[in-house]
């Protein structure tokens, strides 16, 4: 019987060790949740965005240069006003009232203005949000160039084959490059049982993003007939890329934008739980580094001497070529924005005016005829009212800027 009595013994205590492994890993999927049920609570809004990866799984990404791409310095106040659909803004309290971290304002190579707020520093590693959208789409249009992805027309199940049944069967990489895939997907932040809502919530449990995608079946209408701003989209994109060249989006993005850029600092990337990345709204990094980005932008994704986005793709991607926007849209300030492969322009944008955007007023505004770029973070908590009326009200404060630089 002793033997038995061991054995017995020794399964018992082995499942104690497992049941309170279970229970630690429970534990921690929970406290990562309710930390990410706070990331957005006004008091720590500004706090949670620059320290990103002490919520999510996340990867490291050393990018840095040991000569970063240097700017001069030209001190330059910006306006202290600016006007917008007959009403005049105070610069400043505009700045404080979307509650604004940072600010960095590029001229010909020069910064003009640089200003970091609410306790924040220009060290810090701050949140992107979808202004990653617009960093996978210079990555994708490098893997274009390639020929690694020669036909944007091709279905995206070519290269995603386990896509096939779903919502995406049909549509064509420009569709998802264009938001206009068809998906029905419910992009509400503020609707706890939302499409994205859901989304956040697997990323915060550590499950997997391709699996996520692949769950969603419902169209709302045929690929390529509407424009409907579908953050899944970007994540189909990045299978896509992923796919096509054999390496993770970390790897492709640092090895062929981030490191040529001369970033200042490391980058980044949260992930699910498989270590995939967040590419439709995980990237983080200083403000500067979005700057130079958009640097790298203006000038036609050429650095010096050496050309690391393809100026064809900088042209095609930035000019508007997504169909009309959904009905949802259509009559709302929302509606009057254009957008091309993961880039939005402004109403009337001049030829080489356009912008990423992230959720809570994170921008790359980029001005290339005048040479202006300006990168801004923010914790703005009301970025979406109006429909769009904050979006353009920042633009018109963008415009002012690049008016008062170029002394037009």
């Amino acid at each position: 019987m002793a033997p038995f009595k061991m054995t017995i013994s020794r399964m018992v205590g082995a499942l104690g060790i497992v049941s309170n492994l279970l229970l630690r890993l429970q534990w921690s999927h929970l406290q990562r949740l309710m930390r990410v049920n706070s990331l957005f609570s006004e008091n720590r809004i500004v706090w949670n965005f620059s320290h990103m990866k002490e919520f999510f799984f996340h990867r490291e990404m050393p990018v840095s240069a040991k000569q970063p791409l240097t700017f001069g310095q030209a001190g330059h106040p910006l306006p202290r006003s600016f006007a917008f659909r007959g009403e005049t803004f105070d610069t400043a309290k505009w700045q404080r009232a979307r509650t604004q971290t940072a600010i960095v304002v590029v001229h010909k190579g020069a910064i003009a203005y640089e200003a970091y707020y609410l306790g924040t520093s220009a060290e810090d590693q701050r949140i992107s949000w979808s202004m990653a959208k617009s960093f996978l789409s210079a990555a994708f249009g490098i893997a274009h160039s390639e020929g690694l992805i020669p036909a944007l027309d091709a279905p995206v199940t070519d290269y995603v084959p386990e896509l096939a049944g779903t919502a995406y069967d049909g549509a064509s990489i420009r569709n998802v490059l264009n938001m206009a895939s068809g998906v029905r997907f419910n992009e509400d932040y503020l609707d706890f049982y939302s499409d994205i809502n859901r989304m956040g919530r697997v990323l915060a449990l550590g499950k997997s993003m391709d699996a996520f995608a692949m769950s969603l079946t419902e169209r709302a209408r045929g690929p390529g007939l509407r424009r409907q701003y579908v953050s899944i989209d970007t994540h189909v994109l990045g299978m896509v890329l992923r796919a096509a060249s054999g390496r993770s989006v970390p790897d492709y993005l640092s090895d062929n934008i981030l490191i040529p850029l001369g970033m200042e600092g490391d980058a980044t990337y949260l992930t699910d739980g498989s270590g995939c990345a967040f590419v439709l709204g995980g990237l983080n990094m200083r403000t500067r580094d979005y700057a130079r980005f958009g640097v790298l932008m203006a000038h036609g994704g050429r650095l010096g001497a050496r050309q690391i986005i393809p100026a064809e793709w900088v042209r095609q991607s930035t000019r508007q070529s997504a169909p009309p926007p959904c009905a949802a849209d259509a009559d709302t300030d929302n509606g009057l924005l254009g957008y091309g492969y993961q880039w939005w322009l402004p109403p009337d944008a001049e030829t080489g005016e356009f912008f990423a955007i992230g959720i809570y007023g994170q921008y790359i505004y980029v001005n290339s005829a005048q040479d202006v770029v300006i990168a801004i973070n923010a914790g703005d908590r009301n970025f979406r009212d109006g429909n769009g009326r904050i979006t353009l009200t920042n633009i018109a404060m963008f415009r002012a800027i690049v008016a008062d630089l170029s002394g037009r």
